[in-house]
C-alpha cells in the first residue's frame, strides 16, 4: 500500500471510530430518562387506595400510577415536617446536618442551602438536563430589603414583611441551585408572604393584606399579590407543569421537573368542583382533586410521546397533619395515616412513613412491589447512577441509589444499611431491619405523649420496637434487648460523628457537635 493511501485509510478509520463513539455517546444520552418528582404536602400513608383498600378516598389515578410501576411499602421521609424533608430530597443529605436542627422555615427565611452544595438539579443540569422547579419551595431564599440595617421578625407576624422590597429580585433562589426554570412561593401556603416568584423575580408586588380564620382553609395574615388566588394555587402549579412538559419535551435534551405541591396541607381548599365529593370533609375532597390532576399529568406525559422513558415519582413530605381533622375522618371510616401510630411532626411511623410510587415503563415492570426500607434522600444517588456520575465525598452523604430496586424489588445491591428518622423537635430514631430505636420517651412531636408533657418523665428514656411484630408501635421493649440497643445507639452516633451514613470520607455537620447551643438534641447520646 502506498504511504499516501495508507495515511488516508488510517485517517478514515480513526474518524469513523470517533464518529462511532460520538454517536454512541449521543445515543446513550438520548436514552437518559426524563425525571418528574411530584411531592405532595402532608399526604398520609393511608390516603391512597392502593395503600389503604379500607380507606374512603377514591384515588383511581394515583392507584393507576402505582400499578403501572413500583409501589414501595416501607418508604420514609428524612423528617416528619416540611422544610427538613425538602432539604434531604434536594441535597441527598439528612436535614439535621444542616443549620436547621428542628422545626421549619417560614416564608421570610433566608436560603438554607448554600450555592456551593450540589443538588439533584445542579447534578443533572451539568449532565445536560433541562431542570425546573414548580411549587412550594420552603427552603428559604433572600428577599430584597428596603433597608438592610433594619431588623425584623422571622416571618410569623404580618409586620415582619414591612421591610421587604417586592419590586426587586430575590437572592439565592432555586435558580442558583441548578434549576434552569423556577416558579413558586417561598413557604407553606399558610405562611406569608403570598407572592409568586418566577426565576427569582416576584411576579407582582403585593397590594393587599389577607387572612383566613376558617376551620380548614386558614392562612396567616400577610401581604398578598393580586395574582395569588389561594384556591387556585394547586391548579396553577399543575397547569404550569403541564405547559412546561409540553414545551420542553419538544427539545432534544432530557428534563428534570420537581413539582412540589402545597397540598393537601392547609389551607385545605378544594375547588368548587370537588367540594363535598369525598363524603368525608374538605381534606378528603382536596385529595380527590389532587388525584384528578395527577391523572391529567399522566395524560400530558402520554400525549407528549415521552411516557416510555419518563421516570415519575410520587410521594409526600411527611404524614397527614391533625389540621385535616383526623379524628373526624376516622369516625367516618378513613384513617389518613393507615394503621400507623402518630401523624405529621412525630417520630412515630405515622410521621414519616409515606406512599412512594415509581413509574418508568422502560425499566420497571408493572405491579411491582418492594418492602425494602428506603428514604427520600435517595433521589440524589439514584439520579447520579442514571447519568453515570460518581458522587464526591461532599455530595449526597445520606443517599443510596434505588436503581437496583427498580430492576429487582428485593435486590441485595441496594446498599442502605439503616435509616435515620427525625421529628419536629429534633428527636432522633434509627431503623435497621425490623428494629426501630427512638431516642426520646414520647412522640417528639404533636401526638401524645408530647415533649415536656405531664408524666412524660415517668416513661422509659428511649423506645425500641420490632416493627415486624408491632407495626403500630404499641409495645416498647426497650431494656429487653441490650445488644440491639447498644448496636443501634453506636450506629446512630457513628452516623452523626462521621457526617455521613454512606461510604466515603468523614464530613462535618453544620455547627457540629455536642455542647453546641444549636444542637441540644445530641445530649441524649452523650449523657
Amino acid at each position: 500500500m502506498k504511504p499516501l493511501y495508507k495515511y488516508i485509510l488510517i485517517a478514515l478509520l480513526i474518524g469513523g471510530a470517533v464518529y462511532g463513539l460520538s454517536f454512541r455517546g449521543s445515543a446513550e444520552k438520548e436514552k437518559r430518562p426524563n425525571i418528574i418528582y411530584v411531592l405532595a404536602d402532608d399526604l398520609g400513608y393511608g390516603d391512597i387506595s392502593l395503600y389503604n383498600p379500607e380507606g374512603k378516598i377514591s384515588t383511581p389515578n394515583l392507584d393507576a400510577l402505582g400499578a403501572a410501576g413500583m409501589k414501595f411499602t416501607d418508604a420514609h421521609t428524612s423528617s416528619s415536617v416540611c422544610t427538613p424533608t425538602r432539604y434531604g430530597i434536594i441535597t441527598g443529605r439528612y436535614n439535621w446536618r444542616s443549620p436547621i436542627k428542628s422545626s421549619v422555615l417560614t416564608g421570610k427565611s433566608n436560603a438554607l442551602i448554600p450555592k456551593n452544595r450540589t443538588t439533584v438539579a445542579s447534578l443533572l443540569k451539568k449532565e445536560g438536563y433541562e431542570t425546573a422547579f414548580i411549587g412550594k419551595w420552603h427552603l428559604g431564599w433572600d428577599w430584597a430589603l428596603k433597608d438592610p440595617k433594619v431588623e425584623s421578625g422571622e416571618g410569623w407576624n404580618p409586620e415582619d414583611f414591612d421591610n421587604i422590597d417586592f419590586s426587586k429580585k430575590v437572592g439565592n433562589s432555586p435558580n442558583t441551585l441548578g434549576f434552569t426554570y423556577s416558579y413558586g412561593h417561598c413557604g407553606s401556603l399558610d405562611m406569608a408572604p403570598y407572592v409568586y416568584v418566577e426565576n427569582g423575580m416576584p411576579t407582582m408586588v403585593p397590594d393587599t393584606v389577607t387572612e383566613s380564620k376558617t376551620k380548614y382553609g386558614w392562612w396567616r395574615k400577610g401581604p398578598t399579590s393580586a395574582d395569588f388566588v389561594f384556591d387556585d394555587v394547586t391548579p396553577n402549579f399543575f397547569r404550569k407543569s403541564f405547559n412546561y412538559i409540553k414545551n420542553i419535551s419538544k427539545g432534544k435534551d432530557p428534563f428534570f421537573l420537581y413539582l412540589a405541591l402545597p397540598s393537601p396541607h392547609t389551607p385545605i381548599l378544594p375547588t368548587e368542583e370537588w367540594q363535598g365529593k369525598s363524603d368525608l370533609n374538605p381534606y378528603g375532597d382536596f385529595m380527590m382533586m389532587i388525584d384528578a390532576y395527577m391523572g391529567q399529568l399522566a395524560t400530558v406525559i402520554k400525549e407528549a410521546g415521552i411516557e416510555e422513558n419518563t421516570l415519575v415519582i410520587f410521594t409526600s413530605d411527611n404524614g397527614c397533619s391533625p389540621a385535616a381533622n383526623i379524628n373526624e375522618m376516622i369516625a367516618k371510616g378513613h384513617n389518613p395515616n393507615g394503621i400507623l401510630r402518630g401523624h405529621k411532626a412525630d417520630i412515630f411511623e405515622g410521621g414519616h412513613r409515606v406512599p412512594f410510587m415509581v413509574k418508568w415503563p422502560a425499566k420497571i415492570k408493572p405491579n411491582s412491589k418492594s418492602g425494602i426500607t428506603i428514604c427520600t434522600t435517595d433521589l440524589m444517588a439514584t439520579c447520579a447512577e442514571i447519568v453515570g456520575v460518581d458522587l464526591e465525598d461532599t455530595e449526597g452523604e445520606d443517599s443510596f441509589s434505588m436503581m437496583p430496586l427498580f430492576n429487582d424489588p428485593n435486590s441485595k445491591e441496594y446498599k442502605r444499611e439503616a435509616t435515620v428518622h427525625h421529628s419536629i423537635n429534633g428527636s432522633f430514631a434509627i431503623r435497621k431491619d425490623n428494629w426501630k430505636m427512638i431516642f426520646c420517651p414520647g412522640s417528639g412531636g404533636w401526638s401524645d405523649p408530647k415533649p415536656n408533657s405531664e408524666g412524660i418523665g415517668d416513661l422509659p428514656k428511649f423506645q425500641l420496637y420490632d416493627l415486624s411484630k408491632d407495626p403500630q408501635e404499641k409495645n416498647n421493649v426497650y431494656g429487653q434487648f441490650h445488644e440491639v440497643e447498644s448496636a443501634m445507639t453506636r450506629l446512630m452516633v457513628s452516623y452523626i460523628e462521621n457526617g455521613r451514613s454512606n461510604p466515603g470520607e468523614k464530613q462535618k455537620n453544620d455547627k457540629e457537635g455536642y455542647g453546641s447551643k444549636d444542637w441540644k438534641q445530641l445530649e441524649v447520646f452523650y449523657n
